[in-house]
């Protein structure tokens, strides 16, 4: 990144103990991936076109057209620069509005190339990827999000004619939220009931035409627009999210997604010998980039406070000298550095990931479903943990960020508000957190029933084979310096979370049936789900911090982070490692004690480490976090250009202010 004229942060940088341009690799994941990253947002930072800082004073109808302008530009440059997909993929994260794209590339391709025969594929995914035709995903309905199996759009077969009825039967099943749908997509991969004689064949995925590609214009029976503005200014508001409705449309039944389960020319349901899990195929990979998402965008919010944080001086001056940084205030401190660690840890946990997708891929192209069960409750887990920690309107993420920025970061300006609000709707897109996590506490159930089995649990779960020494050890550490140790940190997290899970099982096992249990404990079981996302991911920080690396003191400065981000997770749920028995509360204070230290030690490193996310000025999208720190010229000038202030008397003055300020009023009587 070109270093500015002025660059008011220049004396922070001088204080890394680390290689930057090392650690700006270690975060791409490769020199190749720093390369293309880094080239795709310089192109995309330097076009007018995707220019984002007049965003939020834009009205619904102005912010949307905007989107359409640079979706249409950013395939006219991606075609012209002749950019390789991994590029072209880089270069749209980089433009950054939310808009139809993202679903038609995100879901729409990737459900036809999952659910799609070979000769479906060679019919549509040409079509997609000229973008000759724009897809969606149309899942969701008014009444069901969550609980796919109750979607209540039908498709019934029609023997006679060889087709399909999509069919809305109520209200409650129109197609509700799906983006791209309300204004842009011509077709959708749509989700509805397969219904052969009379006979519900469940959940299935239909290509549907929406709109006439001469036109644009509904095709008959197909009522379909947008549901409305959304949470925040600008934000997910240039997303087009639709309302669809289907009044016995007519599809060939050759439209049908067939690669797993087929409906032949007589009206016969038949599966094929596709397995059925590769269905998880997709949700597995859209699950692994909300995590891969996540920690983009808590880095981008704890970029914007740590620089901040860096400018802002406030109190502490009594003899004239400077007033206190407020980075170096401790209370600062333990609410940033924590944030900053988990976005270096939802990095590397979001690499791994996307290694476990490619091995499952690979496993289910030979038949092998063994590891499928764990992919599934990783990817719906960690994209619940990794989510709700970024988007948490209490204590964690962005809004943390937001507050950390004082009053100012309450300003659209400093790119905190929209980038919350944006960010919000993963918690519930792709399953809902709470949902999720329950589904993670029935597999650790199934699990650990199984372990009598003689059955050895694998990959993640593998820690429940030591479950006789986990239940039964206890903590040794003696010393505020044993915590570092990354064999003491993993067993703490072991311990804990095995002996959460034990005790439910156990507690389930009280109940009549199991599905009581179930119910009754659902508090418990996620706090037990919990317990075993973050053991994963502070095993795979573990693990990143063990490889070898390159670059001045990366490896020791990642090592602290990964220690900040243990034991900042051993303080905020100290009263379930105490509560299991693992640690003594003499040992969760010294815990913190050594947290308070390691805090110490960052301080100097803290510009640095978020200068190694590489993000551009017009990526970040915020006045408060500029690379060169020059926060109060740049806010003075940016209020300046509010459209309220394009006249010096308001609009409403002569109407409304006047009348009030000439009043005449009896004078009162005594």
């Amino acid at each position: 990144m070109e270093a500015p004229a002025v660059d008011h942060l220049a004396a922070e940088r001088k204080k890394a103990q680390f290689d930057v341009e090392a650690m700006k690799i270690v975060w791409a994941g490769s020199k190749h991936a720093f390369d293309v990253s880094d080239r795709m947002a310089r192109i995309v930072a330097s076009d007018p076109v995707f220019r984002k800082d007049n965003r939020t004073t834009l009205g619904r109808k102005e912010l949307f057209n905007n989107t359409l302008k640079k979706s249409a530009h950013a395939w006219k440059r991606i075609y012209e620069l002749h950019l390789t997909e991994e590029e072209a993929s880089q270069f749209r994260i980089f433009i950054d509005e939310p808009g139809y794209g993202d679903l038609h590339w995100g879901m729409f391709i990737p459900a036809i190339k999952g659910q799609g025969t070979e000769e479906q594929q060679k019919k549509w995914l040409p079509l997609a990827y000229k973008m000759l035709i724009i897809g969606c995903y149309a899942q969701t309905e008014l009444g069901h999000g969550s609980n796919v199996q109750g979607l209540e759009t039908t498709a019934t077969f029609d023997p006679k004619t060889d087709e399909f009825v999509i069919h809305s039967p109520t209200l409650t099943s129109s197609k509700w939220w799906p983006g791209g749908l309300g204004k842009v997509s011509t077709h959708a991969v749509v989700y509805a009931r397969l219904i052969i004689d009379g006979k519900d064949h469940g959940i299935n995925g239909f290509i549907v035409q929406l709109r006439s590609l001469d036109d644009h214009s509904p095709l008959p029976g197909i009522v379909v627009g947008d549901i409305g503005m959304k949470f925040g200014n600008g934000a997910y508001n240039t997303m087009d999210n639709g309302v669809l409705r289907f009044d016995h449309v007519r599809i060939p039944r050759d439209q049908m997604l067939m690669r797993v389960s087929q409906v032949t020319r007589e009206g016969k349901y038949v599966q094929s010998d596709v397995p059925k899990q590769l269905l998880y195929g997709t949700m597995v990979f859209v699950r692994q980039t909300i995590v891969s998402d996540a920690s983009k965008a808590l880095s981008r919010a704890v970029c914007i406070a740590a620089r901040y944080s860096s400018v802002r001086r406030q109190f502490g001056s009594q003899d004239g000298s400077p007033e206190t940084q407020v980075i170096d205030y401790k209370t600062q401190q333990s609410r940033l550095f924590p944030l900053m660690a988990s976005a270096y840890a939802f990095r590397f946990v979001g690499e791994w990931l996307k290694w476990l997708y490619n091995d499952v891929t690979d496993r289910l192209r030979a038949n092998d479903f063994s590891t499928l069960p764990e992919a599934h409750a990783c990817t719906a887990g960690l994209k619940s943990l990794t989510t709700s920690v970024t988007a948490s309107v209490m204590k964690d993420g962005i809004e943390e960020c937001r507050k950390l920025c004082g009053g100012h970061g309450y300003l659209c300006s400093s790119g905190l508000p929209e980038l919350f609000a944006a960010f919000v709707p993963t918690c519930t897109y792709e399953g809902d957190n709470i949902v999720l996590l329950l589904q993670v506490a029935r597999f650790l159930m199934k699990t650990i029933s199984r372990l009598g089995s003689g059955k050895q649990p694998v990959g993640t779960t593998a820690y429940m084979g030591k479950i006789q020494h986990l239940m039964q050890s206890k903590c040794d550490v003696l010393t505020a310096e044993d915590w570092l140790k990354p064999s003491v940190i993993l067993e703490a997290f072991e311990a804990r979370a095995i002996r959460m899970v034990v005790n439910c099982a156990k507690n389930i096992s009280q109940f009549p049936s199991q599905e009581e249990g179930f119910l009754e404990l659902s508090a418990d079981l996620l706090d037990a789900a919990i317990a075993h996302c973050q053991l994963i991911i502070v095993s795979k920080f573990i693990d990143k911090v063990q490889e070898d690396m390159q670059g001045r003191g990366v490896k020791e400065i990642l090592q602290i982070l990964c220690s900040v981000y243990a034991l900042s997770l051993v303080h905020k749920h100290l009263g379930d490692f105490i509560a299991t028995g693992y640690i003594t509360p003499k040992q969760g204070a010294l815990a913190n004690e050594k947290l308070r230290s390691l805090y110490s030690q960052l301080r100097p490193n803290a510009v640095a480490l978020v200068d190694a996310f590489n993000y551009t000025d017009h990526y970040l999208g915020s006045i408060l976090g500029r690379y060169d720190g020059n926060v109060y010229p740049k806010l003075y000038e940016a209020a300046w250009n509010d459209p309220l202030n394009d006249s010096v008397v308001p609009d409403g003055y002569h109407e409304y202010i006047k009348p009030l300020l000439q009043q005449k009023v009896a004078a009162a009587r005594l």
